[in-house]
């Protein structure tokens, strides 16, 4: 048969192993799904949006299976034949049904599925597919971010990658809502060139990066957002910084623990915290986060539920005082304030909403017995880390983003 046809394919029952070719110009397809890339299928695709070599290391290409008599191959038959053959021909089915189809689709299939013909190429292209994507611990080529994201991507997961220059096509702004990109590897250019590009941000993670006082005036730019987490951040300006905290009204949890901070930084910090905050981590200031910073900070966030000062040397027992005023205060940490004696923290019994407290590093097993023994109430040292701001806690294997599961992931089990 001629190898435009599209032959008989044995029901899900048979015992025959098939393989597929595609059934395009052979010098067009040697880099076809290489390493899940994704590459036109002729000159006229080539304006149409399509990820080049999309997600080039992610996967290695798909091996080819031998076939025992013949070898089938896809691709579109002729009209005549369409019209001909018997049955539901997938041609007739509406673009309502196809993108209900495509929905269930891993990430890997769906770019494949986009090099079937310029019908399901588009479709596999709407945004209702695009929703939410996870591309953790990845190597991201150059143009790949800029493919994606202005799919109608509103949900980005991406700790731990290699994150290359976006180059965007467009200008426009982006939908996203919700971005995780802890710990990555990107250039400061290529990340301001994101931030750019959003102004809908409700959810933010860049735990470790390096920054600039541009990217927080980029982060100022969304005011719906309610999560940010800066920790460990470093590169920026203390009037970037207290812009950024001035135009974040709506702030509830934020995260700026062990960033590159000076003195200034701490104070203009503790100075503009938007009183909405009512989750902060503030730990890791050693000698820069003052007695003072403290009195201020609490009399501007008075309804704080969480709160994080660990490892500040500087704090003594005097500051419980202010903490007894935080009349929704669950969470408190004060590991490794070293100057805070064991026997003080009986006074913190007196926070009648205390639910949980972490004074790791200050208190002698003994201490800590006898402390658990007299504060019944309060569970002490229950827990080493802080989740304020943070998009994923818990084990590893979590791949939710603030509870938000992404469902375009390269970690489906038919990937790898």
């Amino acid at each position: 048969m001629h190898r435009r046809h599209l032959q008989e394919i044995p029901d899900s029952g048979s015992n025959v192993t098939t393989s597929f070719t595609w059934a395009w110009d052979p010098s067009k397809t040697s880099e076809l799904l290489l390493g899940m890339g994704v590459s036109v299928l002729n000159d006229k695709l080539a304006n149409e949006n399509t990820p080049q070599e999309l997600l080039i290391c992610v996967s290695p290409p798909p091996k080819r299976q031998k076939v025992k008599d013949k070898e089938f191959v896809l691709a579109r038959r002729p009209r005549l034949l369409r019209e001909a053959a018997g049955g539901v021909s997938w041609d007739t089915l509406p673009d309502e049904l196809l993108l209900g189809i495509f929905s269930y689709l891993t990430l890997a299939d769906l770019l494949k599925v986009s090099q079937v013909c310029r019908r399901w190429h588009r479709l596999s292209m709407d945004e209702s597919l695009w929703k939410s994507l996870d591309l953790t611990g990845r190597n991201l080529l150059p143009g790949v971010i800029g493919q994606l994201l202005p799919l109608g991507v509103t949900a980005f997961r991406c700790p731990r990658s290699c994150v290359g220059n976006p180059l965007f096509k467009t200008s426009r702004l982006l939908p996203v809502q919700h971005m995780d990109l802890s710990s990555s590897t990107i250039r400061v250019g290529d990340l301001q060139s994101i931030l750019d590009r959003c102004q809908s941000l409700q959810n933010l993670s860049l735990e470790g990066l390096k920054l600039s006082s541009d990217i927080l005036r980029k982060i100022a730019q969304n005011p719906s957002l309610m999560r940010l987490n800066l920790s460990g951040c470093s590169g920026f300006c203390t009037e970037s910084l207290e812009a950024m905290l001035n135009s974040c009204s709506r702030l509830e949890e934020l995260n700026l623990a062990w960033c590159d901070f000076t003195v200034d930084h701490v104070r203009t910090a503790v100075s503009h915290i938007p009183s909405t905050v009512i989750q902060l981590n503030l730990s890791g200031y050693r000698q820069n986060l003052l007695m003072s910073d403290v009195k201020t900070l609490l009399e501007r966030c008075h309804h704080l539920v969480h709160l994080d000062l660990s490892d500040s040397v500087m704090l003594k027992p005097e500051c419980f005082q202010y903490f007894c005023q935080l009349t929704y205060l669950e969470h408190l940490s004060l590991s490794r304030c070293y100057q805070i004696p064991p026997a003080a923290l009986l006074e913190l019994g007196e926070i009648s909403t205390l639910k949980t407290l972490q004074v790791f590093g200050i208190v002698t097993p003994p201490s800590l017995q006898l402390l658990k023994a007299t504060l019944p109430h309060i569970k002490i040292n229950s827990s080493h880390f802080t989740t304020i701001a943070r998009p994923t806690t818990g084990y590893k294997k979590n791949q939710e983003m603030w509870g938000i599961q992404c469902r375009l992931s390269l970690r489906h089990p038919a990937v790898f």
